[in-house]
């Protein structure tokens, strides 16, 4: 694969890193885990994001062309992110300019390599590339707000019968700093990309950040969960989803339970599983004197819209299921912590 001379656009300036073969360990932004960036809905979502905890603030726009980018698109910046350090790992230069194959990609993230999935992971680069972000998070105590796209420009090569050879991206410098500062950056379950559910995803990355592998886990108020995530869904509809992935427990090296005491707001206790490996797995949660939660003194701003579907839509679960459960939750013991030369053509986006 060569690329044609070009004077124009950041990638003129940068040089390219070749995306590494093989397995690679996942990791994942500190940032992006604990901050709503992302529409948690595969539907197509116009409405922004804005967000106010303490003395962080941002904000996230789509285009109604495409909408905004979803947390499975941010399976793209995960896997970036992983093939940063990797390559730092081994001593090897790293850029913001990625050269790399769509087989790698998809293998990389757990998803097939099939047409259609090539397909679609062009779909993520393109709301990736048209969502723009405005935050002040890591701008210091002058409060500069910084705005980025999460990926500034990206091209595919492509043969004249459509096959895609290469792709090629580039990541905003205000992402590429938070891969490079190590302290940063969480080592995630492989996992995780099996994870269906946009809020089963976001919990997880919630659990990783603020619970890690502390014995005592991490607690939430719900109400807080809400507003943290960015959800367009009502609250009452959120914690509906919430209760009901604690009854299932899919979250790879973590469980968790819902808490109720009277006069006080609902808790969601997520906890890492191999810290409770030597405790009874019937365990009911209760009000334990030692609670740890993470309330907030925040605001928040969502409207209601529409989000372009990528993968295919989960089936809906059980509204009526969910609201028949029972006011107590149980941790459950799960275990886990090629044509010629001169076919090939560049399709340009975000030029």
């Amino acid at each position: 694969m060569t690329a044609s001379p070009r004077q124009d656009g950041e990638r003129a300036h940068l040089n390219p890193f070749e995306a590494l073969s093989g397995d690679v360990p996942p990791r994942d932004q500190r940032d992006l885990m604990a901050h709503p960036f992302f529409s948690l809905s595969k539907s197509r979502r116009v409405a922004p994001i804005h967000y106010k905890a303490g003395d962080v603030e941002l904000q996230v726009y789509a285009v109604a062309e495409h909408g905004m980018a979803t947390i499975w698109d941010a399976d793209v910046l995960i896997w970036a992110a992983s093939q940063i350090l990797a390559a730092q790992d081994r001593g090897l230069p790293t850029s913001r300019f990625f050269r790399f194959t769509p087989y790698q990609l998809l293998n990389g993230i757990g998803r097939t390599t099939g047409a259609r999935s090539y397909f679609l992971i062009k779909g993520a680069l393109t709301r990736l590339q048209s969502t723009v972000v405005r935050t002040t998070i890591r701008q210091g105590e002058h409060w500069r707000r910084q705005q980025f796209s999460w990926i500034n420009e990206w091209e595919e090569l492509a043969t004249c019968s459509g096959r895609v050879e290469g792709m090629e991206f580039v990541l905003p410098e205000w992402l590429y700093q938070g891969i490079v500062d190590r302290r940063l950056v969480l080592v995630i379950d492989p996992d995780y990309f099996r994870l269906a559910g946009g809020i089963e995803r976001w919990l997880y990355r919630i659990a990783r950040k603020h619970a890690g592998r502390q014995a005592g886990g991490w607690r939430f108020e719900l109400r807080h969960l809400h507003a943290k995530s960015g959800s367009l869904a009502r609250y009452s509809d959120f914690a509906i989803d919430v209760r009901a992935i604690a009854r299932r427990q899919p979250l790879p090296g973590y469980l968790l339970a819902i808490e109720r005491r009277p006069g006080a707001n609902e808790l969601v206790h997520i906890r890492p599983v191999e810290k409770l490996c030597a405790t009874s797995p019937d365990i009911r949660t209760s009000g334990a004197p030692d609670i740890r939660t993470s309330g907030a003194n925040l605001s928040v701003h969502q409207a209601h819209g529409l989000q372009l579907s990528l993968w295919q839509d989960e089936r809906n679960r059980s509204r009526k299921e969910s609201k028949e459960e029972s006011k107590s939750y149980y941790l459950d013991g799960r275990s886990g912590d090629n044509s010629s030369p001169s076919c090939l053509s560049r399709r340009r986006r975000g030029r």
